[in-house]
C-alpha cells in the first residue's frame, strides 16, 4: 500500500475530492483529511485524520522506551557489580521499569508537535488548506493519480510514502 498525499485549497474542494475518490473505489477508510477545520470536516461527514496520523506521540513513545531500557540495562550493570544477591525478577524489574517510564513520558512530551509525515505541510494546514492522505494499493494508485489530476487540478500532488506508519521517517514535501 501507499499513501498519496493531497493537499486541497477549500472544504468544498475536498468534499467533492472526497466523493470522487469514493466513484473510483476508495473506501472511507482509507481516506484521511487534516485539517484545522475538524468541524467543518464533520459537518460534511468527510473522514478526517486520527491521532497517530497527526501527533508524535508514537516517536516520542519509541524513542523514551529506547532510552529507558538503555539506563535500565546501565542501572542492572551497577547492580551486578554492587555486593548485593538480587534475583533475575528484580533485575528485569531494574530493567523494564525505566523502559515503560521512557515509553510514557516521550509519548506525553511529544504528543502536542506533528508527526513526522504531516511536519513538511505544517503551514499549509494552518494556512487553511487540507491535506488529504489517500491509503490505495498500487495497483489502484495510477487511478487515483489519473482521477485527482484530470477533475481536481487545484488540489496539489505534495508527497507519496509506504503506507506503515514508521515514525522515525519523515515524509518530504514535494
Amino acid at each position: 500500500m501507499k499513501c498519496i498525499y493531497y493537499l486541497a485549497p477549500t472544504l468544498d474542494s475536498t468534499h467533492t475530492i472526497s466523493d470522487d475518490l469514493h466513484a473510483v473505489g476508495v473506501k472511507d477508510w482509507y481516506i484521511h483529511v487534516v485539517s484545522k477545520d475538524e468541524a467543518g470536516l464533520q459537518k460534511h461527514k468527510i473522514h478526517s485524520s486520527n491521532y497517530l496520523e497527526t501527533s508524535d506521540a508514537l516517536g516520542g513513545a519509541l524513542t523514551g522506551a529506547i532510552i529507558g531500557l538503555l539506563l535500565g540495562v546501565l542501572a542492572a550493570l551497577v547492580l551486578m557489580v554492587a555486593p548485593l544477591n538480587l534475583s533475575g525478577f528484580a533485575y528485569a524489574i531494574v530493567v523494564l521499569a525505566p523502559a515503560a517510564f521512557g515509553l510514557w513520558e516521550g509519548a506525553l512530551l511529544r504528543a502536542k508537535y506533528d508527526s513526522g509525515k504531516i511536519a513538511a505541510f505544517h503551514d499549509d494546514i494552518e494556512a487553511g488548506k487540507y491535506l488529504f492522505l489517500i491509503y490505495t494499493p498500487e495497483s489502484k494508485g495510477d487511478a487515483v493519480r489519473k482521477m485527482m489530476q484530470e477533475k481536481h487540478p487545484e488540489s496539489e500532488p505534495v508527497a507519496e510514502d509506504e503506507h506503515f506508519v514508521d515514525p522515525l521517517r519523515a515524509v518530504k514535501h514535494k
